[in-house]
């Protein structure tokens, strides 16, 4: 018998590859061809359709990288096919076995009338059903010819990432252009035999039901008549009718199959273009969905359907038809399929704030799942995020690609930092891009990790990124084993039929606490690092913007600038798409990206200079400090006073042994003659930070050449090398400040090491020019600590400092914002940063007991996908907090990256909301999005334990209310006498609304 299945698995191979596949199209003709280049950037698709083409022909070359063609075909059906199926081939130069990441093309009819996308799996366009002979066809193809950035060897380094590098040499040739006989008996046949011979490999060896479709599949192989597929077809179909006619065993695991093309916003392809991937596969979709009846298609991220409304209003017309059928489904609920590690507060709120407003003003429709397959890992203050946005469902899939560790659960009650839990349910498919294939729906039934309990998971099927969406073959292939024994049960739904479905199945479900840490693209946290300066400097000064608009607008009357800031909101929100903010684009993204970062940067600057200057009065001389931070600097909060005391002055002295000694009163740090920091003493506590014998302020410089994925991957063996660069150039004074500098390899490092309070400011200049190579800035801390904190949303995470299991040791690269903090009972320190992510921290011990080892991660320099990653200036600025709290932690987190400003003026501000406990962080006062001009305040418990406060706005108000993030009512606010009493839980998040008098 395993002879016979051996035999019988190679004889269907060969017959199906080189006899049946080709019959399904008999009888074809050539159609002609004709190009016209568009020079530059797309054109309008009235442009492209209405210029001349020039003649081409099949075999011909095409295409500069990221040029556009627009192909013009025209032919005759032959009267002899009349009454046949007739479609036409359009091959551009497709690789079938890499859908997606080539070229592309959207087919339109003459009038403009989008039809279908092409792509690798999808190149045919129907003509008629049946024909009548004799039809005049002509067809326009928009053509993209993206560059393979993936090449034949995965990794190497490419300069088609970027139009200004990539040069002009043809991508692809046509492959094919003709009209074609469709024999749909045929068709069915492939599907029969592909879906049968796929289950068939699947079954146990010695199962009757294998040895059951083997007899099968060979008897409808000896029915076909190799010389003549076409007039055989239907005897060898009914000799399969039987075995696919026997219906599921009732213990069947069940798939709810989610029609997806999974679309990152930006990779290995523009913004731009990625609003053509969008217009494409969204044609391609509503072309199936009038095919195939029980098909259902779900679309994430809100700016893609932004984009096609704006770029594409004839595709943005069927698809809004489709989701009034209730089968073109809105997903997710988020502006983008973000990253969520790295995204501040108030942004990972205004994803789900803009996010679910569009489909909710677009269509009604409010969505409560939460859709990121992709996403690199997910921060432990996301659940809140989630329940506050309205939302109560969570799908991904990314963290079936950790390294290390299998996760336990498939289905399960995430929990976060403040205690939320969001019902989460990952796919044991392990695929965001499910192709139907026996194999995969195997893998799915013997991969659910919840076996007993229940029997459901969801199956999100098509392929992304250009391939198209879902294939009328997968969804042949779906209907076959809806029932069909041996095979899970598949049916089309949306993704709300099957949480309902997980959620009635799991009435207990376990509940993992705790981030979702993807062990694995840990780099993506350090890559780009202009790309996340950007970011974090944006998100500051959007806070910056919509609090000094308001107050200038209730203080003032100063007109609130509403539709700016939403615009540059949703540009902020589109830029941390998880390859973009990650920094795993290609380098036309990122060269982008820094441009767009800046234009923001003037906006928003421009927007809180004109409140300022209209609250800060008439100048007399005079001149007004505003501080941003939600904390009192110089006794102001969230306001402006004139300009404070001056701190203590900082004493220098030579050092015996070279370097100086800094002293301000708080502080007393020694930095020697190699421009290291060998003691930072804590004169307060009475306490030294630094171990003896080691040196803080040490950068260290590894090799990075990580397995795979360049750009998102360090793997845990960069650290068995590293180099300490210890050699200063020059040490020396600059005021009460030193300077030091440092060169190594083609780089160059300035830093300036100043006293402020009592912190050590680090400001650090890099001139960088390396090539795979690691960064780091190391701090070694005298502190006996197991575990650690560091700044995530509206909170902080713990994770161990130790290793003692698989888990933690996994960590070995993880993310903070603003801080990371480590403490023993009674002294702690924070090191604070105005914009890195990574971070690694270790226990060493010595002896004079525990050493824990705080190191940011500044640089990287992988080659793909772009082979001139982070090289020239970057500038970072951290500061070593001796004595810190985790609340002075938050505090000095927020003044590192809200900087005071100063304007000329004379009339204090008062804050427009003020908190009593320094415990209750506001993170955002602005003005209600509806433009009512009430006041929406929002705020958080900060350091992880229970408060009571009272928050005071200084303003009238006649009534107050709690609202979720998209500032919705959900009940009534403790208030009295002008002033708001809270009670909050740890990291309990709560927004107010104002409603003015």
């Amino acid at each position: 018998m395993h002879d016979d299945r051996d035999l019988v698995e190679a004889r269907l191979r060969r017959v199906l590859d080189e006899r049946i596949r080709p019959a399904v199209y008999p009888e074809s003709v050539p159609l002609k061809v004709g190009v016209w280049n568009a020079l530059g950037e797309p054109v309008p698709v009235a442009e492209g359709l209405a210029a001349t083409p020039e003649p081409i022909a099949v075999g011909d070359a095409w295409g500069a990288p990221w040029g556009t063609s627009w192909f013009t075909v025209t032919g005759t059906v032959p009267h002899e096919w009349a009454g046949k199926t007739v479609e036409a081939l359009l091959d551009l130069g497709f690789d079938e076995r890499k859908p997606g990441f080539q070229c592309e093309g959207l087919v339109y009819l003459p009038d403009g009338t989008p039809v279908k996308g092409l792509n690798p799996r999808t190149q045919w366009v129907r003509v008629g059903a049946p024909a009548a002979g004799g039809e005049q066809v002509e067809l326009r193809v928009e053509a993209a010819s993206n560059p393979e950035i993936f090449g034949p060897v995965p990794w190497r380094p490419t300069q088609l990432g970027d139009t200004e590098t990539a040069g002009s040499e043809p991508q692809y040739r046509i492959a094919r252009m003709d009209l074609a006989v469709f024999d749909e008996t045929v068709w069915q046949l492939v599907m029969d035999l592909e879906v049968l011979g796929e289950l068939m490999v699947e079954l146990p060896a010695d199962s009757g039901r294998r040895a059951e479709l083997l007899r099968a599949v060979n008897r409808a192989l000896d029915a076909v008549d190799l010389q003549d597929v076409n007039a055989t077809a239907a005897a060898a179909r009914a000799e399969l009718a039987g075995v696919l006619a026997a219906p599921a065993n009732a213990s069947a695991h069940r798939v709810s199959a989610v029609g997806h093309a999974h679309i990152d916003s930006a990779w290995l392809w523009p913004l731009r273009e990625t609003v053509r991937k969008v217009a494409r596969t969204a044609a391609n979709m509503t072309a199936l969905l009038d095919d195939e009846p029980d098909f259902v298609f779900a679309m994430s991220q809100a700016q893609q359907w932004a984009w096609i409304k704006e770029h594409r209003p004839e595709v943005w017309a069927k698809v809004t038809k489709a989701v009034a059928s209730g089968r073109f489904v809105p997903a997710g609920g988020m502006w983008v399929e973000s990253d969520t590690n790295m995204p501040g507060s108030e942004a990972m709120a205004r994803q789900f704030v803009h996010g679910k407003r569009f489909f909710i003003d677009e269509f009604g429709i409010d969505n409560d799942e939460v859709w990121l397959p992709d996403t690199f890992g997910f921060a432990a203050g996301l659940p809140q995020i989630i329940k506050a946005a309205g939302s109560s469902r969570l799908l991904t899939q990314k963290i079936s690609w950790s390294q290390t560790n299998t996760f336990p659960h498939h289905t399960f009650l995430w929990e976060g930092i403040d205690g939320t839990r969001v019902f989460t349910h990952f796919p044991p498919v392990d695929t965001y891009n499910c192709s139907m294939t026996g194999r995969e729906l195997a893998h799915a039934a013997r991969n659910f990790k919840d076996k007993g309990v229940a029997r459901h998971s969801l199956a999100p099927t098509g392929w992304g990124d250009g391939g198209g969406g879902t294939t009328r073959e997968m969804v042949a292939k779906a209907a076959r084993v809806r029932d069909l024994e041996g095979s899970p049960q598949v049916t089309w739904e949306p993704p709300s039929a099957f949480f309902a479905k997980a959620e009635a199945e799991h009435p207990n479900p376990p509940v993992w606490v705790g981030e979702l840490y993807l062990e694995l693209h840990r780099a993506t946290l350090t890559s780009q690092a202009q790309t996340k300066q950007g970011n974090r400097r944006s998100e500051s000064l959007l806070r910056e913007a919509e609090l000094w608009a308001a107050t200038a607008a209730v203080r003032a009357g100063a007109p609130y600038p509403y539709a700016e800031l939403d615009r540059i909101w949703k540009t902020v929100l589109l830029h941390q798409f998880h390859d973009i903010l990650p920094g795993s684009s290609i380098a036309w993204v990122h060269r982008e990206a820094r441009r767009t970062y800046a234009a923001v940067a003037e906006e928003l600057n421009a927007v809180i200079d004109t409140a300022q200057r209209a609250l800060a009065g008439e100048s007399t001389g005079g001149e007004l400090v505003f501080n941003g931070a939600p904390h009192a600097r110089h006794g102001v909060a969230a306001g402006a006073a004139g300009p404070a005391v001056p701190e203590a002055a900082t004493t220098v002295r030579p050092r015996e042994e070279g370097g100086y000694e800094l002293d301000n009163g708080l502080l007393r740090v020694e930095i020697d003659a190699r421009g290291l920091v060998v003691s930072a003493y804590d004169l307060t506590a009475g306490r030294e930070t630094l171990p003896r014998g080691r040196a803080a302020n040490l950068l260290q410089l590894h090799p990075d050449l990580p397995n795979q994925w360049d750009a998102w991957d360090v793997d845990s063996f960069y650290r068995n090398t590293v180099t300490d660069l210890v050699t200063a150039d020059e040490v020396r004074l600059e005021g009460a400040s030193v300077r030091v500098s440092r060169s190594f390899g083609a780089s160059s490092v300035t830093q300036l090491l100043t006293l402020s309070g009592g912190r050590l400011e680090i400001a650090t200049e890099v001139d960088w020019h390396e090539t795979e190579k690691f960064l780091k800035l190391a701090f070694p801390l005298a502190v006996h600590a197991d575990r650690y904190a560091s700044e995530s949303q509206y909170g902080h995470t713990f994770r161990a400092t130790h290793t003692n299991t698989s888990w933690e040791a996994a960590k070995f690269e993880a993310c903070n914002h603003r801080f990371v903090h480590v403490e023993e009972p009674g002294w702690g320190v924070a090191l604070v940063n105005d914009s890195t992510y990574g971070h690694d921290v270790t226990r060493t011990v010595g002896e004079d007991g525990t050493t824990t080892v705080v190191r940011v991660s500044l640089l990287r320099a992988p080659r793909f996908p772009d082979p001139e990653t982070d090289q020239g200036v970057h500038r970072f600025r951290h500061a070593l907090v001796p004595g810190a709290t985790i609340g002075d932690a938050v505090r000095e987190g927020y003044f590192i990256n809200l900087p005071e400003r100063r304007v000329p003026g004379s009339a204090s501000v008062e804050p427009l909301v003020s908190v009593d406990d320094d415990a209750v962080v506001v993170t955002a006062v602005k003005l209600a999005d509806d433009e009512s001009g009430d006041v929406v305040v929002r705020f958080h418990e900060s350091r992880g334990g229970r408060a009571r406060a009272t928050l005071t706005p200084d303003f009238p108000f006649t009534e107050v209310v709690t609202t979720d993030l998209l500032e919705r009512p959900t009940g009534e606010a403790n208030g009295a006498d002008g002033a708001v009493s809270l009670t909050l839980r740890p990291f309990e998040l709560v927004t107010l609304r104002f409603r003015r008098a």
